[in-house]
C-alpha cells in the first residue's frame, strides 16, 4: 500500500480515535469511563496529586537556578530551544524574581534512581527538583506535555497572552527500570542524519534513555571505519532490493542501486545531540553472522573467501565470519577500536544472532580451531568467538550485549543478554546471574502488523496491537526476587526490511513506543490501560504538532486473531 495511505487528514483520524474510545462500550467494562485527561503525561508518573489552578507562561516568566550548578545549563538551553520559538518569550535568568518563575534545583540527596524528579506547579511558581540534570530534563519533558500542543511549533504561534497554561499539580516521579530503550535498524534501509536526530528527540520525550543503533547488516554496512574504507565504499551499497515480501515464491527486484552510510563526523554530531537529551547510543556491529556486507568488502574474512555480494533480499545467510583464522579477530578488534572511540556508551552490541553453522562445519580452519581449543562443536565455537570479543571489550572498559543466541555454547563472563526469541533466554541468563534486557518479539517488535494486514502497508508479519505492548511485563513470573534484579529493563525494536522511509518508521513505532515507555517507567501497580488511552489522546496532539506520522487507526485495537 502506498505511503500516501498514512497522510490522511490529521483531524479526521484524531476524531476517529476519540470516537473509538467513547462509542464502543461493548469493548470495555460498562463501568469504565474515560474522561478527558487533564494531565496527558506519557509515561504515567509515579505519583501525581492534582491541584487547583494553572501556571501561565508569559513574556515575564523567568528561569531561576544556582550559578554554581553548571550541570543545569544543558537543561536551561533545552528549555529555551524548545519553548522560545513558539511563545516568543526570552525566559531570562533572574534569581531575584519570586513570582512567575521556573526554578530548577539540584539536590545531592534527592531520593530515587537517576532520572527521578519532583515537580511542584503552582499558579505563580514552578519548582523542578532532582538529584541530577537528567531528572531536571525529565521534569521539563513532563511540563512540555502539559502545555498546549502548539508548544511543539518551531515558529511563533499567534495566540492570546493567557494561552500557554500548565495545570497545577505535585508530581513525584522516578523510573521503574534502569534500561528503557528503542532500537532502529538502518542496515536494511538507511535514514538520514536529521531523521536520526528526530528519532532521538522522540526517545527523550518519552523518557526513554537508550537508542540501540543497528549499524551493520547483510544488506548494508552503515558506519565509516577509516582503517577499512571498503566497508562503506563497497559494503554500504547493494545492487538492488527485493520488491514485495521475501516469502513470495518468485522474487522480484527493483533494479535500483541502494545505499548510504554515516561518516564519523555524522556520528560525532549525533552522539553529541543525544547526550544533550540524556540519551545513550548503543552501536551494534553484527558478528559473526549477518556479515555479508563486510564480506563483500573484505572476502578473505569468510570461510570460502568469496566472492560475496551485499544482500539484495532479506533473511538469514550461510556466509559468516570465519572463526578459524586470526585475520577475522584482528579485523573486528580494529573495527571495534574505532567504534569505541566514536561511542562513549558503556555498552557495545555485537549481535550474535542467527548464525548458521554450515560454513564452519565445512571449513578446515574452523574445525582446526575447534580441535585446538578443545571445543565440543560449532555452538561452542560461537561461544569462543563471543568470549574473545567480550574479553577485548572488557579490557577497554566496555560491556558486551548480544541477542539471546549468545547463550548457546556458554555465556561470556560479563555478557548482557538481549532476550528476543521470547523470555526464556532472559530467564536462563538471569538465573546464571547475567544482566538481561527484555525485548521479546511477542511484545516488542514494532515491525509487526498493528491492525488487519488487509488495511495496512506491507510488513514482515506477526500481529502486535497497542494493547498487547501495554500488557507487557518485563520481569517473568518464573524468576525469584533475587533473580529479578538482573532484569535491567526492556526495549522496542524497529526492523526495517519493509520500512522504506522515515514516515513508515514513525507509523510503525508510534504510538507503540508510548506504551513501551509506560511499561519501562511506571510502577507495575500504577499501569491502567484505560487511563493510558485517555492520556494518549492528548499526547497524540503533540505528536501531530511534531509532524510524527503515527498510526492513526483504532488505538483500542482488540482484534484477537493472529495474522502471522
Amino acid at each position: 500500500m502506498s505511503p500516501k495511505f498514512f497522510s490522511a487528514s490529521k483531524s479526521f483520524f484524531f476524531y476517529l480515535i476519540i470516537l473509538g474510545i467513547f462509542l464502543w462500550p461493548s469493548c470495555r467494562p460498562k463501568e469504565a469511563k474515560i474522561p478527558e485527561a487533564r494531565y496527558p503525561i506519557i509515561p504515567q508518573p509515579t505519583q501525581l496529586t492534582p491541584q487547583e489552578g494553572e501556571f501561565t507562561l508569559s513574556s515575564t516568566t523567568a528561569l531561576k537556578y544556582s550559578s554554581a550548578e553548571s550541570n543545569v545549563e544543558p537543561v536551561i538551553n533545552f528549555w529555551r530551544e524548545r519553548f522560545t520559538p513558539p511563545t516568543g518569550f526570552v525566559f531570562p535568568l533572574n534569581n531575584d524574581q519570586e513570582t512567575n518563575v521556573i526554578q530548577f534545583g539540584l539536590t545531592a540527596s534527592f531520593p530515587g534512581p537517576e532520572g527521578s524528579y519532583k515537580l511542584v506547579i503552582e499558579p505563580k511558581h514552578i519548582l523542578i527538583q532532582a538529584g541530577s540534570a537528567r531528572g531536571l530534563f525529565y521534569g521539563v519533558q513532563t511540563l512540555r506535555q502539559l502545555l498546549p500542543p502548539a508548544i511543539e511549533s518551531r515558529d511563533k504561534v499567534e495566540v492570546e497572552d493567557s494561552f500557554w497554561k500548565i495545570p497545577c499539580a505535585i508530581i513525584e516521579d522516578s523510573p521503574r527500570f534502569k534500561y528503557r530503550g528503542l532500537h532502529l535498524d538502518v542496515g536494511r534501509h538507511f535514514f538520514p542524519v536529521q531523521f536520526i536526530k528526530k528519532y532521538i528527540d522522540l526517545i527523550a520525550y518519552l523518557k526513554l534513555n537508550y537508542f540501540h543503533w543497528h549499524l551493520t547488516e547483510d544488506q548494508g554496512w552503515r558506519l565509516e571505519i577509516k582503517r577499512y574504507p571498503l566497508l562503506t565504499k563497497t559494503g554500504a551499497f547493494r545492487k538492488q532490493t527485493l520488491v514485495g515480501h521475501a516469502r513470495q515464491k518468485l522474487p522480484v527486484y527493483d533494479g535500483i542501486p541502494y545505499g548510504g552510510y554515516y561518516s564519523q563526523e555524522d556520528v560525532h554530531e549525533i552522539v553529541a545531540y543525544a547526550r544533550q537529551r540524556f540519551v545513550t547510543i548503543i552501536p551494534e556491529i553484527e558478528m559473526p553472522g549477518h556479515s555479508l556486507a563486510a564480506l563483500a568488502a573484505y572476502p578473505h574474512l569468510g570461510c570460502t573467501k568469496g566472492p560475496y555480494q551485499v544482500a539484495q533480499t532479506w533473511g538469514v545467510f550461510e556466509d559468516v565470519y570465519c572463526a578459524g583464522q586470526e585475520e577475522t579477530f584482528e579485523f573486528l578488534v580494529n573495527v571495534l577500536s574505532e567504534v569505541i572511540e566514536l561511542f562513549p556508551s558503556e555498552y557495545i552490541h555485537i549481535g550474535g544472532d542467527e548464525v548458521p553453522k554450515k560454513r564452519w562445519q565445512e571449513c578446515p580452519r574452523c574445525q582446526q580451531r575447534i580441535n585446538e581449543e578443545g571445543l565440543k562443536d560449532e555452538a561452542e565455537l560461537q561461544s569462543y568467538f563471543i568470549r574473545r570479543i567480550e574479553k577485548f571489550l572488557h579490557q577497554k572498559g566496555r560491556r558486551l550485549i548480544g541477542w539471546d543466541e549468545i547463550l548457546e555454547g556458554g555465556l561470556a563472563p560479563e555478557a548482557i543478554v538481549m532476550s528476543w526469541r521470547g523470555t526464556e533466554g532472559g530467564i536462563e541468563a538471569a538465573r546464571q546471574k547475567h544482566y538481561v534486557i527484555m525485548t521479546p518479539y511477542s511484545h516488542c517488535y514494532f515491525d509487526y502488523y498493528q491492525a488487519d494486514p488487509r488495511t495496512q502497508p506491507l510488513a514482515i508479519g506477526g500481529f502486535l496491537p497497542l494493547k498487547k505492548v501495554y500488557s507487557f511485563e518485563p520481569i517473568p513470573a518464573e524468576l525469584t526476587s533475587e533473580e529479578a534484579q538482573y532484569i535491567l529493563g526492556a526495549q522496542g525494536n524497529v526492523w526495517t526490511e519493509y520500512l522504506l522511509n522515515e514516515k513508515y518508521v514513525e507509523y510503525m513505532a508510534f504510538p507503540r513506543a508510548c506504551a513501551l515507555a509506560e511499561v519501562t517507567w511506571t510502577p507495575k501497580e500504577k499501569k491502567d490501560w484505560w487511563g493510558f488511552l485517555s492520556r494518549l489522546s492528548g499526547f497524540l496532539r503533540h505528536l501531530e504538532a511534531l509532524d510524527v506520522n503515527y498510526f492513526r487507526g483504532n488505538v483500542d485495537e482488540l482484534i484477537t486473531q493472529d495474522f502471522d
